[in-house]
C-alpha cells in the first residue's frame, strides 16, 4: 500500500511541475504584463521601473524559481482586471464551483447507477428501452441548450425559480454555502440538473455496459447455482465489481466538471471558477488564468489520487500485484 501511495503522489508531483512551468510561459508568451497593469498610455521610463521592481528584468531561471516560491506559498500574484490578489478572487469563487459539481456529481450518480443497473436487470423490455432512449437524448444534448430549456420552463413561464446568480449563502469562515437557505437552494437546482444529464446518461450506460458483462461470468452462474437469492447475486457479487470502473470515470469526471463548467456557470451566470474565467480571458487576465491552470490540475490530482486510492481499496487484484511487485 504503501509504494502504491508512494508511486501516485510521485506521479502528481510530475504532473504538478509540468503544468507550473506552462502556467509560468504564459506570462511570457500572453503580451507584456507591464503594459497591462500601467496602460498603453505609459511611458518607457515607469516601465522599465515597475518591469525592475516586479523581478521581470532578471534572468528568466530566477524568475522562474521565484514563481515556483510564491506560488508554493500561494501567492498567484495580483489580477489585472480586479487588482485584488488572485488567491483571493480564487478563494471567493472556489466554493461555488466546488459546490456546483459536487451537487451535479452526487445527483448524477445517486440516478445514473439505478438506472444502469435497472436498465441491464431488466434488458429488452419497455423501461430498460425507454431509459436507453432517454439516455441517448441526454448525452446528445449541449449543456447549454439544456440549461436555456430549464430557464424557460421553470423561470420563464413558470416561475419556480431564479434563472441567475446563487441566490442569499451563508459565510461558514470563510466558505460560502447556498445550502443553507431556502433562495440557495433553488438557484442551485437548475445549474446542478444542467451539469448532471450528461453524467447520469454516461454512467447509466456504463453501468448497464459493466452489469451485462459481469452477469456473464462463470462466479455469479456459479452463485446462481447455490440457490442463492437474485438480489444477493446482482447486489453483493455483481453490483460490486460493476463500480470499481464506474468509480474511475466519475472520479475523472468530477474533475472535468469541476474545471469546465465553463458554459453552465455563463448560462446562469453562476459566480464560479469558470464564470472568472471566461471573464479573465476577455480581459487577458494572465494572473488569474495561470493559476487557475495550476488550482485545475490539483484538483485533477487530487481526485485521481483518490480514485486509485478506491480501486485500490475496491479491486483485490490490484492489490495483489501491488504486492507481488508487478505494475499497478
Amino acid at each position: 500500500m504503501s509504494l502504491f501511495l508512494v508511486q501516485r503522489v510521485l506521479q502528481a508531483v510530475v504532473v504538478i511541475a509540468v503544468v507550473m512551468v506552462l502556467a509560468f510561459l504564459m506570462f511570457r508568451f500572453l503580451g507584456d504584463p507591464i503594459v497591462s497593469i500601467l496602460g498603453a498610455n505609459s511611458t518607457g521610463i515607469q516601465r522599465d521601473a515597475l518591469r525592475a521592481e516586479l523581478g521581470l528584468d532578471r534572468p528568466l531561471v530566477l524568475q522562474f524559481a521565484d514563481y515556483v516560491w510564491k506560488t508554493l506559498q500561494g501567492n498567484f500574484g495580483i489580477s489585472y482586471r480586479l487588482g485584488t490578489p488572485v488567491a483571493r478572487v480564487l478563494a471567493e469563487r472556489a466554493p461555488a464551483t466546488i459546490e456546483l459539481a459536487t451537487t451535479g456529481m452526487v445527483l448524477a450518480l445517486a440516478v445514473g447507477i439505478p438506472a444502469g443497473i435497472y436498465a441491464a436487470l431488466k434488458r429488452g423490455r419497455v423501461g430498460s428501452n425507454l431509459a436507453l432512449a432517454v439516455s441517448l437524448i441526454g448525452i446528445s444534448m449541449p449543456s447549454f441548450f439544456m440549461g436555456l430549456l430549464l430557464i424557460w420552463i421553470f423561470s420563464v413561464k413558470l416561475g419556480w425559480l431564479s434563472s441567475f446568480g446563487r441566490g442569499q449563502v451563508t459565510d461558514l469562515g470563510g466558505w460560502t454555502t447556498s445550502f443553507l437557505t431556502a433562495s440557495g437552494i433553488k438557484a442551485l437546482i437548475m445549474p446542478a440538473v444542467t451539469i448532471s444529464v450528461f453524467q447520469i446518461a454516461m454512467i447509466m450506460r456504463l453501468v448497464r455496459a459493466e452489469m451485462l458483462e459481469v452477469l456473464r461470468m462463470d462466479y455469479i452462474r456459479f452463485a446462481q447455482a447455490r440457490g442463492l437469492p437474485g438480489r444477493s447475486v446482482h447486489i453483493h457479487h455483481a453490483l460490486r465489481n460493476t463500480l470499481v470502473p464506474v468509480i474511475t470515470v466519475a472520479g475523472l469526471q468530477l474533475g472535468s466538471v469541476i474545471a469546465f463548467a465553463v458554459i453552465t456557470e455563463q448560462v446562469f451566470q453562476w459566480p464560479g471558477l469558470g464564470l472568472l474565467f471566461l471573464q479573465s480571458v476577455a480581459a487577458a487576465d494572465v494572473p488569474v488564468l495561470s493559476a487557475y491552470l495550476i488550482l485545475i490540475a490539483v484538483f485533477f490530482v487530487t481526485i485521481n489520487l483518490i480514485v486509485d486510492l478506491l480501486y485500490y481499496a475496491i479491486d483485490p487484484r490490484l492489490r495483489a500485484t501491488v504486492a507481488s511487485g508487478g505494475r499497478a
